[in-house]
């Protein structure tokens, strides 16, 4: 327990103290700008090409983990989607916000750290194919419906046009694509290109974390909707279940691509989740309590995951 203590703390601290640098220096949200820039387009880009790069090309084409992977997701939406539509009498565009709630964990910014810091380097690949894939069918899922339900005034050919631009110049995307490329013709950087990459991906971590800690400073809870009695112990116990359950059934991957999968769905809510209702004008404050209640409860819920994968009780292959 000391060992995952000893995990957990210094990670959640890092947003900790980005929460309570906010709350004292009481910075401008534009403030965060530059920093966000350096995050998104750079630290991150270079920690996803370092470990993406450095993998066997075979590990990185594997169909039947990324088709789990967002089954699963996309199981735990379908539910709080329908709970959203049919029981809570919400609209098309509410009923979305809820679903991407439960489903839309924050697998950039605390993803890749978390989980290399957890479970090794060899958690790299899963952690790329999920950031991908799952960013994708978030990109392409959300823009669609909202423009069902009226939310998205623009023709489907101009919403296409613009799912497929931020799905291929993403900047985490674009570093995954490239690392593929690296790792299909084996390429290695020259020493001096390599060690700015190191130092690069050494911040990324920090960084994100603390970033996020602002970010929630900036935002703060006004009320607690009814809707989180449902969506938090989707997103932080429903989720990382399915998934644990359906890579069990899709079949037998490496323990750590599973560990990992599971961890990335424990994540708390996505902070994306608030810029996609605030495109809409959509569900903002709520989604920006279910941001801060996720993240706040995901202390003791990704501390008790990560106790389950480090003692073994957590098999790699639930049905062995």
């Amino acid at each position: 327990m000391a060992e995952i203590t000893g995990l957990v703390l210094p990670f959640f601290g890092m947003i900790l103290l980005g929460y309570l640098a906010a709350k004292a220096t009481r910075q401008p949200a534009e403030a965060l700008g530059w920093l966000n820039t350096f995050i998104i387009y750079i630290a991150l880009p270079a920690l996803f090409f370092k470990l993406v790069s450095r993998t066997p090309i075979e590990q990185l084409t594997r169909v039947d983990f990324i088709l789990a992977n967002v089954s699963a997701t996309y199981l735990v939406f379908g539910l709080i989607f329908a709970i959203g539509l049919f029981l809570r009498r919400a609209n098309l565009a509410e009923a979305t916000m809820q679903g991407l709630s439960a489903a839309y964990g924050n697998i950039g910014f605390m993803g890749p750290g978390l989980a290399i810091l957890a479970l090794g380097e060899r958690a790299a690949v899963p952690v790329a194919l999920v950031f991908c894939f799952e960013n994708m069918m978030h990109f392409m899922i959300a823009p669609a419906l909202m423009s069902i339900s009226g939310g998205e005034k623009r023709p489907v050919a101009v919403i296409a046009a613009e799912v497929a631009r931020r799905i291929l110049t993403h900047p985490f995307i674009i570093a995954t694509a490239v690392g593929f490329l690296a790792a299909f013709f084996s390429f290695e950087a020259p020493l001096p290109l390599q060690r700015l990459i190191d130092y690069l991906a050494q911040a990324a971590a920090p960084c994100a974390l603390f970033a996020m800690g602002v970010t929630l400073a900036l935002r703060p809870l006004k009320r607690v909707p009814v809707e989180v009695a449902y969506i938090v112990p989707a997103k932080l116990i429903l989720l990382p279940l399915t998934m644990y359950l359906m890579l069990g059934l899709a079949g037998n991957f490496d323990p750590v691509w599973v560990q990992a999968a599971v961890l990335l769905a424990a994540l708390p809510t996505a902070t994306n989740v608030f810029v996609i209702g605030q495109q809409y004008g959509v569900w903002q404050e709520r989604a920006s309590a279910t941001i801060l209640i996720t993240t706040v409860l995901s202390v003791a819920t990704v501390t008790g995951l990560l106790y389950l994968v480090m003692s073994g009780l957590l098999p790699g292959d639930p049905f062995p």
